[in-house]
Formats: C-alpha cells, sequence, structure tokens
C-alpha cells in the first residue's frame, strides 16, 4: 500500500494515510488556497482521497476528527520543520541521467560513511557534489550517507528524524539529494543511504495520534519498541517496507544501511526483516539492478545476512563491530567499557579468519555468552571499519584516532583494514588523518528535550572517557567544531596517508589474492608475547603475505613463512610513507631472522 502525497500529474494527487483507530480523517490544504479534503478509509484502516486541483508545492496538514492538525506521518517534504504542513512532491519532474548505471557490486565496494552537514562548511547535498571527483580518484567507490530524514533544526546526526520519508530542508531537499546521487553515478559511485527503522525523534512524531506505531511489550533504548508483531502491526510493517521501496524508486538510492536492527523486535514467523529483503529481492528484479540491504547490529548472529530459504533475514551484509574493537583496543591500549573484551592479536587473527570474534564465546563485559560461528559465511557480508560515527561522536571529546595514536599507528590501521578479506568502510577525513573532533549534536527546540539530551549524554559518559571538558550537543560551537578542514589533504602527512590510503585500495583492485573476499584462502596467525599478526592471503597464483607489529617496540622474530620466494610491495615504516626507514628486507627466505619496526607492515607478494 503506497502512502503519503503521491501525485499524479495533471494537477492530481492522491492521499493516502493509515490512520485504524482515528474515526474522521480529513486532508487540510493550507497553501495556496485553503481547503478541506474529506477522506474515506478502507478495511485495513487507510484512509484515501484523490484530489483535483493539487500541484506540486501544495502545503497540507491531515485534519484528525476535525480538531487536530498534524503534518503527514509519510510527507515527502516538511520545507519548514517537524510540526508545519506537508508538502506534495512530483518526483517525476527531475532529469535523470544514469540510465545506464547498474551500481557498485557489494564485493568491490570502499564505502565512506560522511555526515551532510559537517562533510563540507555549506552542509548541503549540492555541496558534496565537488568532492565527489576527490573521492573517486584515491579510491571510494560507494558513499553512506548518514540518517538524512527530516529532524528538528538543522543540526543533528540524523537519529532523531521524525519523518522517515522527507528528506532534511536544510540539506537541500528532495531535490538537492536527487542531484548529489545522479552525480555520483556519474563518477561512478554507489550511494547507500543510512535509514531507521527501530524508532522515531523525540521531537515532531504525531504518529501515536494515527494508529498503533508502538509496543509495550518490547523497550528499546528509546522507549517503546516499534510495532512489528503485536495488533494492527501491518501497517507499521508497511509503512518501513515502502519506506525502503521509496528511496530505491524515486531516489535511484543503490542500498540502504538498517540502523541498529538489534532492535528491531519481531517474534512473529516472518520476521520484519525477512519481508522487508523478499520486496526489495523483487523490486531488484523489475529494476534489473541489484539493490542491497546492509543491516547493523551488535548480535553476532549469522541469521541476520543466512538466506532467507535457510531460516535467515536475507540481508545482504552486516556490520561487523568485532574488527573495529580488536584492533581500536590493540592501537590505543584502552580497556574501558566494551573494549575490555577485545585488544589481542589473536582475536584479530580470528576476525580476518571468520569474521566474529565473540561466537558463543564468554564475553566478561557482556557477562554471558555472546555470538555465533560466522566462518562459513563469505568476506563480502561483513563490512569493517577503524573508525565511524558511533565510535567517534559517541566518545565525550569526539576524539578521531588521528588524534589517540602515533602517524605510525594510522598507517596500521589503514592496512589492518584494507588487507582484510571483508568490505572496509572509512569514516569522512579518515583517509588524510582529520584531526576535528566528530561530536554529538542536535538543535531541537523543546527546552525539556535539550536538558534531557545533555543529562542522557552525560550519563552515557560516566563509563566511558571520563577525562575532559564535556561538550554541549545544543551549541553551534559543537556542531562546527566537527566539521572537516578539507584543505588538510593535500600538506604534510596527510596527503601522505591519503597516499598510502589510495595504493592499498588500488592493490585491493588489481591483486586478485586481496581483491577476492574469500576467508577459504586465507591463515592468520599471531604471536601474541610479541604483538605480530601474520597474514596470508592467495587466490590461484596470486598470493600475499603481510606481516603487522602492534608493539610499540621493534621486534626480532623467525617467521614460518608460506612456501615460495616473497618479494616486498609495501612497508610503511618506509621513508616513503614518513616512516624512519625499513628493517625488512626486500626479499624474504625462509627460517630467517626478521626485525621490523614498531607499529609498522609490511606486504610481501610470491
Amino acid at each position: 500500500m503506497k502512502i503519503g502525497a503521491t501525485y499524479l500529474g495533471n494537477g492530481t494527487c492522491e492521499f493516502t494515510v493509515w490512520a485504524p483507530a482515528v474515526k474522521e480523517v480529513a486532508v487540510k490544504v493550507v497553501s495556496p488556497e485553503e481547503r478541506v479534503l474529506p477522506m474515506e478509509k478502507d478495511d485495513s484502516g487507510y484512509w484515501k482521497v484523490k484530489a483535483q486541483d493539487i500541484n506540486p508545492e501544495t502545503l497540507y496538514f491531515y485534519k484528525l476528527e476535525e480538531s487536530t492538525d498534524r503534518p503527514d506521518p509519510a510527507s515527502h517534504f516538511q520545507p519548514q520543520d517537524v510540526h508545519g504542513p506537508s508538502s506534495v512532491i512530483d518526483h517525476s519532474n527531475f532529469s535523470w541521467n544514469d540510465t545506464n548505471w547498474s551500481g557498485v557490486p557489494l564485493e568491490e565496494m570502499i564505502i565512506y560513511e560522511l555526515h551532510v552537514g559537517t562533510f563540507t562548511t555549506e552542509g548541503t547535498f549540492e555541496a558534496i557534489i565537488p568532492r565527489l571527483k576527490e573521492l573517486q580518484e584515491f579510491g571510494v567507490n560507494a558513499i553512506e550517507i548518514m540518517p538524512i530524514a527530516q529532524f528538528p533544526g538543522n543540526r543533528n546526526w540524523g537519529y532523531d528524524g521524525a519523518y522517515p520519508y522527507a528528506v532534511q530542508n536544510s540539506y537541500g531537499g528532495p531535490e538537492g539529494l536527487k542531484k548529489l546521487v545522479d552525480a555520483a553515478h556519474q563518477q561512478g559511485i554507489s550511494i547507500i543511504l543510512d535509514v531507521v527503522y527501530n524508532h522515531f525523534g523525540p521531537e515532531g512524531n504525531y504518529t501515536n495520534e494515527y494508529g498503533p506505531y508502538f509496543t509495550e511489550t518490547y523497550l528499546t533504548p528509546w522507549g517503546c519498541a516499534m510495532n512489528f508483531d503485536d495488533k494492527q502491526s501491518e501497517g507499521v510493517r508497511n509503512y518501513f517496507i515502502e519506506n525502503a521501496l521509496y528511496w530505491f524508486e524515486n531516489y535511484h538510492i543503490d542500498a540502504l544501511r538498517l540502523d541498529a536492527i538489534h532492535a528491531i523486535y519481531d517474534l512473529g514467523a516472518k520476521h520484519f526483516l525477512e519481508e522487508l529483503s523478499e520486496k526489495v529481492e523483487a523490486l531488484s528484479k523489475t529494476a534489473g539492478k541489484k539493490l542491497y540491504l546492509i543491516a547493523e547490529s551488535d548480535l553476532n548472529d549469522v541469521r541476520v545476512i543466512r538466506e532467507r530459504e535457510l531460516g535467515g533475514h536475507g540481508m545482504d551484509a552486516q556490520w561487523s563491530d568485532d574488527f573495529h574493537h580488536v584492533l581500536h583496543g590493540l592501537l590505543t591500549g584502552e580497556t574501558i567499557g566494551y573494549y575490555s573484551d577485545y585488544g589481542k592479536c589473536e582475536q584479530l587473527a580470528t576476525a580476518y579468519k571468520e569474521s566474529f570474534v565473540y561466537s558463543w564465546k564468554y564475553s566478561p563485559y557482556r557477562q554471558r555468552y555472546h555470538g555465533n560461528d560466522a566462518s562459513s559465511r563469505p568476506g563480502h557480508q561483513f563490512v569493517i571499519c577503524t573508525q565511524n560515527h558511533d565510535q567517534v561522536g559517541n566518545r565525550m571529546l569526539g576524539e578521531r584516532l588521528s588524534t589517540l595514536v602515533s602517524f605510525e599507528a594510522l598507517k596500521l590501521a589503514a592496512g589492518a583494514l584494507l588487507l582484510a578479506p571483508n568490505v572496509p568502510m572509512l569514516f569522512m577525513g579518515e583517509e588524510y588523518g582529520e584531526e576535528s573532533p566528530f561530536l554529538y549534536f542536535v538543535s531541537h527546540t523543546d527546552p525539556d528535550l535539550v536538558k534531557a539530551v545533555r543529562e542522557g549524554r552525560k550519563k552515557e559518559f560516566a563509563e566511558f572517557h571520563l577525562e575532559g571538558e564535556y561538550k554541549d550537543p545544543e551549541s553551534v560551537d559543537t556542531f562546527k567544531e566537527s566539521q572537516l578542514k578539507w584543505e588538510k589533504r593535500q600538506e604534510g602527512k596527510h596527503k601522505v596517508l591519503l597516499e598510502l590510503y589510495q595504493y592499498l585500495i588500488q592493490l585491493r583492485g588489481t591483486l586478485p589474492a586481496l581483491k577476492n573476499l574469500d576467508k577459504q584462502n586465507l591463515e592468520a596467525s599471531a604471536v601474541e608475547t610479541e604483538k605480530l599478526l601474520f597474514l596470508h592471503r592467495w587466490r590461484n597464483e596470486s598470493k600475499i603475505f603481510c606481516i603487522m607489529n602492534f608493539n610499540d617496540k621493534e621486534v626480532t622474530f623467525n617467521a614460518a613463512l608460506p612456501n615460495g620466494n616473497w618479494h616486498k610491495i609495501l612497508d610503511s615504516s618506509e621513508p616513503k610513507w614518513m616512516g624512519s626507514g625499513s628493517t625488512l628486507p626486500d626479499e624474504l627466505m625462509q627460517e630467517q631472522e626478521l626485525s621490523i619496526k614498531p607499529q609498522s607492515f609490511a606486504l610481501y607478494q610470491q
């Protein structure tokens, strides 16, 4: 069931809203001239009216039981704010130039996560377009955009969106997003959109006045859970499934990243995610190109990505936090919070071989057993990173890795990420060692809500990162501090790091041993006492061997080399990469004593 205002052309628009418990609903047009259009209710609780003399940009509310004016829960645009009228949008009037675009295959993606508001000083979709060429040139072929559903004000991470169908007005609205997607496709870049199906933002959300969008059966960090399996849940399921299809159809989005699916509760025989993947797969066949669903999940549960025919949810891929947590612990030495479960080289070797470090193993932090075995799942089903918006922004000071570790460690992190048999994701600015923080910021208009956010954030930091001055989320300065200093990418060490990322991405695309994300053709081992890791990958005649040193001291060792002659093609300690000079030979021989510089890695090819 299509919902919202569907513009049919020639001044005709069909309005559909799900409001099963409301006794009377009408469309109240407020601009260009006021009028009220009574709606009729069907047996499933949907109210409809097909109206004439309704043109694009017409502003309207739904009038509930002759007394309350509310925005459309499926509004395509909120030109004023989250409390104002909704706008009719004609999606057919945009001239697309991507007819032959087929998208980037998941297994080839180099993902770049960005926040529209802080990626540029302008903070708009169109301001991103001039930077697409630079992103493409260093190797990015997929951009993941943090949520853009309409939120209060003009400063927010996006997870407080109250209108999942409405493109944020301060970013440039529907037209701006379409221009960005179209331009990205011209550069060979796929667009992944981050969507939130586990909660609505706290301000501007009026859905409970329309119907049972929530259930008290389950609780989430945001309160009552979305109603995916309780009474009258079919309207809620339809609302979000149609939302996913809406982005693919109207905005030519290539993939959706589903936020925190562990907070989507559904004990029904067909899980919401399973139904969603069914519908998206059907649309993929109709569209003639593969459309992807990527889940964020902290469950370490392969059911998320297992095929529906085998009892899974059918997601194409999922984020794997274990890789980040292990690597972060190794590089920083941090052991607070969930990092207490991580930080060993042997765990990183496990992450390379199996993806999940915790595969029904006891987690001291969780105080329970966690995860299941993912070793048989292909590497491209796991998106990994060294930084992302959560892991940076949920620190009290929003510090990026570049301000926590040495330049040598940053290079080592790049190697550990891009030599892995998984889909890598970079967080905006990571590629050149951006040093501006990424802080948590909001621009709510409700003073009580602002107070609650401030207190809530402080409470979260009770367990993490206690030192330093807390940054006020409501402050404009907090937002501005988080904006990138893009010009740094051409300066000194920043330029060198960028070139290292570029070279590693080139190797991923040209060496079959790295290009093939097959965990079966892989060996990884560690010497825990010395903090050394050895990674061996192969594909037919293409073979690589990598030595990584996570120790802050130079380490001398005897490596058990794979058979063959090994020639060095990259060493992060070389002067070319602003290192102090390599101690490793250009050619490796069996039974040879080797020495590797602190926090460095070297890559050999057979």
